[in-house]
Parts: C-alpha cells; structure tokens; sequence
C-alpha cells in the first residue's frame, strides 16, 4: 500500500499539527506540507522544526472568505493530497472550499452538541458530565459533517485547566486514527 499524503491546516499553536506530524509522518502518512492564514502563528516554527514545509496564505489578504478559499483550495490542489487535515485551523469555510476538498476537522465537543465556536467553554460548563472529542468530515454546515470517531471522559470534579488537558490528551489519540480511518 502507498502512503497517503495530506495538508495539515492550522492557524496557532499547532500542538495537534505536531502530533499528528510526529505520530505519522513519515511511514503511515506523508506530511506534504503545512498551511496557515496566520504569518505569526507559533506553530510555524515548530513545523520548520519538524523538517515539514510551511506554506502561509494570509486571509487578511482577500477581500472575501470566498476569494479566500478559493486561494486555498488552489494551493491545495497543487500539492496533490489525498485528505485536507483541519488542525486548529480557525476559519469557517464556505463552500468554495467545502464543495471541492476533501477535509477532517476535530472538535472539542461530543458533537452534534455545542457546534462552532467556544464549544471546550461551553462543554465544560453544561451539566452533563460526559464530555468528549469528535473528529468529522467538513461540510459547508460547520461542525456538521458526518462523525468519523468520538472520544468521551467523565469530567465530574474537574476543574478547567484539569478538563481542558484532557480534551487535549484525547484530541492527540483519535485524531491520527480518525486520519488513517479516513483514508483506509
């Protein structure tokens, strides 16, 4: 079997950039390269770290989210990639890019609860205890693309910082598995 190659997306810190990197490329999956809107995101030197290009394409740019994704979906095509990898990438994507792009995204939540924005606040204020991650296919409804893997914990007497690691900790598991299901 052939490796698959993606592009990882990510406008920050890019902690699940570098741990999908580190726990994939180069044997399961081929890293391409990376993307970013963002020309100061941290994550950037912590790709060129890791040996993986950095591609930058600065929305502030475009007069349009639309030219925008447009722009995007144009430099993806060119690298020739079998799956689009969203990683904190902070951008809502119309179907300009939807429509054409075959993408994962996670999501700090059990979807379909607490869609878009603020969902890690918002979970872990809500009452049920059972809180989780889910990785999901990007369609043009955000976070509303077909589940691919849900990992869930109890947060019963967890204070924020406690619970926001957590969600992190299980982010790094299923999100290089939700990849590698994907693109079985």
């Amino acid at each position: 079997m052939s490796v698959k190659k993606v592009v990882i997306l990510f406008s920050g810190e890019g902690s699940n950039m570098v741990n999908i990197i580190q726990t994939l490329h180069p044997h399961q999956v081929e890293v391409v390269a990376v993307m970013t809107n963002k020309p100061d995101a941290n994550g950037i030197a912590k790709a060129k770290d890791l040996g993986v290009e950095v591609l930058v394409l600065d929305h502030r740019d475009y007069e349009s989210r639309e030219l925008f994704d447009g722009a995007l979906v144009k430099k993806i095509e060119g690298l020739d990639v079998d799956l689009v990898v969203l990683a904190g990438f902070m951008r809502i994507l119309t179907p300009v890019f939807t429509d054409h792009v075959k993408a994962i995204n996670i999501h700090p939540s059990l979807l379909p609860k607490f869609k878009g924005a603020n969902a890690l606040e918002r979970s872990y204020h809500d009452s049920d205890d059972i809180v989780g991650v889910s990785t999901h296919m990007v369609v043009s409804e955000v976070d509303g693309g077909e589940l691919v893997m849900q990992k869930s914990f109890d947060k019963s007497g967890m204070d924020f910082e406690s619970f926001k690691e957590k969600i992190h900790a299980c982010e790094h598991v299923i999100y290089p598995l939700s990849i590698l299901k994907v693109l079985a």
